[in-house]
């Protein structure tokens, strides 16, 4: 089995992601077939298609004999045994196990026994819905980030049974995509979802404990950190629906570990129905004429936040390394192109000094004497033998 450019690329979902991951195939000369069961998605999915390319002719970005040659190399269908000749499969549905179980079985049935076997889940087990294959060996995770043709970051996540090959195969085919590709373990929340948490997560205690306002922390991450968004923003820009589910999903998967409490502000929110841009009102108000509060620009205060929320990711980057989820260059990688973090943790860390951050940590759990903020073993051995993580 080799993976080359000539292979033929299947994509089942013609959502949002499932378009966007076809666009980049096509974009990279592979023949394309989007599948989905319902006829209007594909409708919807093609007009979308066509708006995003025309709009990069009206900029010179691309020529139109480009466009008509990206779209000309996508088939959109609804027939799911149209896929039976591609050589890579990916699945881009819904966010639930079974159901991808369920296409994977008639995957496996419908396709040669070379086909490479794709999920892009952001979060579910891929040892779990590979269980469904006869042959799980030829099937892994690749989890692409929104917007696919915009953001570089892809992790890779082979499975229990994902044999050498497939995994080598897999990120060789999408590094040619000129993707930035992170090598997972599979674990939940994977590389990004695990180690962000504790930008959610630790901003909303802040809040939770009346030190600042969402404006503030917000404020904070963006003008002293240099973070592109704050916590509250980018919660807000999610859907806290979308967020506080991932929160309780990792927290749960991992076997409910208090680094990973999800809030009762978030909760409270998601059940007045306040989430955010899309309902026009989540921890900012974004209804015509609304006026939102302003931060108070106290450097002191700010640093404070920053340094708090800021040793607790660092933390959580170590514990990825520390726990063999990824090498400490996939982690900075990842954060850096999956959530454009202006420097990768480890890399931060080394800056500032892993023992001020292991001071950080080990004052929060003097304060606090939660188990949520225990200092990692990693970092606690880097202090101690005067190393740093990127040596």
């Amino acid at each position: 089995m080799e993976l080359t450019k000539e292979t033929k690329i299947g994509v089942i979902g013609a959502g949002t992601m499932g378009t966007g991951i076809a666009q980049v195939a096509s974009s990279f000369g592979h023949q394309v077939v989007l599948f989905d069961a319902y006829p209007e998605q594909l409708k919807q999915s093609k007009t979308a298609l066509q708006k995003i390319l025309n709009r990069q002719v009206e900029k010179g970005r691309m020529k139109q004999t480009e466009v008509d040659q990206l779209i000309s190399r996508i088939s959109f269908t609804e027939k799911l045994d149209s896929v039976s000749d591609c050589g890579f499969i990916i699945e881009a549905i819904i966010e639930e196990s079974e159901a991808k179980k369920d296409l994977f079985k008639q995957l496996e049935s419908l396709t040669h026994e070379q086909t490479v076997f794709a999920s892009n889940t952001s979060s579910l087990s891929i040892a779990s819905i590979s269980s469904s294959l006869q042959v799980p060996d030829r099937f892994l995770g690749v989890h692409f980030f929104n917007p696919a043709p915009l953001m570089k970051l892809v992790e890779i996540i082979p499975g229990i049974s994902t044999s050498d090959d497939v995994t080598k195969q897999t990120r060789s085919l999408i590094d040619s995509w000129g993707k930035v590709t992170v090598l997972a373990k599979d674990t939940p929340g994977f590389i990004v979802n695990r180690v962000a948490r504790p930008f959610y997560g630790e901003a909303l205690r802040i809040y939770e404990e009346g030190i600042a306002d969402a404006a503030t922390i917000d404020w904070a991450m963006k003008e002293l950190g240099g973070f592109r968004m704050g916590p509250f923003e980018l919660m807000d820009l999610i859907g806290h629906d979308v967020n506080y589910k991932v929160t309780e999903s990792v927290f749960r998967e991992f076997y409910y570990d208090p680094r990973f409490k999800p809030s009762f502000a978030q909760k409270r929110m998601v059940e007045a129905g306040r989430l955010g841009k899309k309902s026009g009102i989540g921890f900012y108000d974004y209804r015509d004429g609304a006026q939102n509060p302003s931060p108070v620009q106290d450097k002191v205060l700010g640093e404070k936040i920053l340094y708090r929320i800021l040793a607790m990711l660092i933390n959580e980057a170590a514990d990825a390394v520390f726990m063999n989820v990824a090498t400490k260059e996939d982690v900075d990688s990842a954060m850096k192109n999956g959530v454009n973090y202006p420097k990768g943790l480890l890399e931060w860390a080394d800056e500032l000094g892993p023992s001020k951050v292991l001071d950080w940590m080990s004052a929060l759990q003097v304060e606090y004497r939660e188990d949520r903020y225990r200092p990692n073993p990693l970092l606690k051995r880097i202090v101690r033998n005067g190393e740093q993580f990127h040596g």
